[in-house]
């Protein structure tokens, strides 16, 4: 017979408990996303090379049919053309890694000084077309996810479809039409009249921004010329957001109604109107956080077209202006530095959004 020894087990020495990966993530988040940039920049800025040379040597597609074959020949060895490509790429980054982005064939300056005068134009406008997009895609949004599956709801929906289809340049002239020629209450191009310009000029510390420039003139009248020459361009670039804004936030807000902790406030009485505006609104923001790095370069790229179209002088301009030149240096400097932009701002808003919601980090 087998007999059952009653005495009670000695409990078992506890070991360390295991640390769960919570708030302390955050700082392994950012060093491998801050890690992960270095190898993304340097695949950008080595397409972007690459890309070029398949036109060949710069100066020839610039200045080939206007110079004989010495005086050619003579440009492209004082420039290094003629150095094997592996030597010139390995050369290119290099400079790049130093700020150094080379000199323009047809203005001959330096690169990064036209990026540091017309890339605070192209700040301005992208800056201003963002707001555009949060103050018209955000509460659209929320509107129509509070008039779901009705009228309204599949009105905001064709129109962010059209926000976001409808060309850059094609909204752009229709503005300048409507609001330039037929009502004329905006004007039709630049970033300021020549008599605004004229008193930002004359500061003694003037930042290039013309917003800030404008204020501190402090005359009224050059800050309201400045605002309404960035009314048209802002709203041509920010439409194409705003629809992308609309339909996310009208997804998520949706999506947020139907969770338990909003099933639960509709049962003590809550209004679905006071739903939507206290309960589903702010988890609704997280994922447009989210995207903005995306929609950063997407701004970017229309900003070529919409600065094109409003004769406002930034990089988007200048990169078009380049293209005609054949002044592939310039354009090899512009393209280099907005893919770089978008590389921040993709790591900026990663960081941003890990903070405000700590599923991002897993």
């Amino acid at each position: 017979m087998t007999t059952v020894s009653m005495r009670p087990t000695a409990p078992r020495a506890a070991g360390p408990k295991k640390r769960t990966s919570s708030g302390g993530g955050i700082g392994r988040y950012v060093l491998i996303r801050f890690l992960l940039i270095i190898p993304t920049m340097f695949i950008l800025v080595s397409m972007v090379f690459w890309l070029m040379r398949l036109t060949g040597d710069p100066i020839t597609a610039a200045l080939g049919g206007r110079l004989g074959p010495d005086q050619l020949a003579e440009r492209i060895h004082a420039a290094g053309y003629d150095r094997p490509i592996l030597v010139q790429y390995v050369e290119y980054l290099g400079q790049i890694f130093t700020g150094n982005f080379g000199t323009t064939i047809s203005t001959n300056r330096p690169v990064s000084e036209v990026l540091m005068t017309y890339g605070l134009a192209t700040f301005e406008l992208v800056f201003y077309s963002l707001l555009v997009a949060f103050i018209i895609g955000i509460p659209l949004g929320m509107v129509a996810a509070y008039f779901r599956d009705k009228p309204t709801d599949a009105f905001l929906r064709v129109f962010a479809i059209l926000c976001y289809a409808t060309p850059v340049f094609f909204s752009g002239l229709l503005f300048k039409l409507v609001f330039a020629v037929w009502l004329q209450v905006l004007p039709v191009a630049g970033r300021a009249s020549t008599g605004a310009e004229l008193q930002m000029q004359l500061l003694p510390n003037k930042t290039g921004l013309y917003t800030i420039d404008a204020l501190m003139t402090g005359n009224p009248q050059v800050l309201g010329d400045v605002l309404s020459h960035a009314v048209l361009p802002s709203l041509a670039l920010g439409l194409l957001t705003a629809g992308v804004f609309l339909r996310l936030v009208r997804t998520n807000v949706i999506g947020t109604l139907g969770t338990d902790y909003v099933d639960a406030a509709r049962s003590r009485g809550v209004s679905e109107f006071r739903l939507v505006r206290k309960h589903a609104y702010r988890p609704a923001l997280i994922p447009i956080i989210t995207v903005i790095g995306l929609q950063i370069a997407l701004l970017l790229g229309g900003a070529v077209l919409t600065e094109t179209t409003f004769e406002w002088k930034g990089l988007g301009f200048m990169l078009s202006e380049f293209l005609k030149a054949r002044d592939f240096v310039a354009v090899q400097g512009i393209v280099a530095l907005l893919a770089v932009i978008v590389a921040l701002s993709n790591f900026i808003v990663d960081i941003i959004a890990a903070l405000i919601d700590p599923r991002v980090r897993y």
